[in-house]
C-alpha cells in the first residue's frame, strides 16, 4: 500500500472499483486482481477510520479534563 495514500483517494478508488464490478466493465481475467485491491483498500480505510476515531476521542478526553 502506498504510504502517501489518503483516505479520500483510497475511498475514491474503491468506489471506482465497485462501480466497474457492478457494471461488469472488468473482464473475468481481472476480477480476482481487482477484488484483491478492493480488499486492501477496505482494510486501509477501516484502519484510517479507527485511527481517526481514536485521535478524536483523545482530543475530546483532553478537552473534558481541562474544563
Amino acid at each position: 500500500m502506498d504510504p502517501h495514500l489518503s483516505y479520500e483517494a483510497a475511498f475514491e478508488e474503491l468506489q471506482e472499483l465497485a462501480s466497474s464490478i457492478e457494471n461488469e466493465t472488468i473482464g473475468i481475467d481481472q476480477l480476482a486482481e481487482k477484488l484483491k485491491r478492493a480488499a486492501e483498500l477496505i482494510t486501509f480505510c477501516q484502519a484510517r477510520l479507527r485511527f481517526t476515531e481514536s485521535e478524536v476521542n483523545k482530543i475530546i478526553g483532553l478537552m473534558e479534563k481541562s474544563q
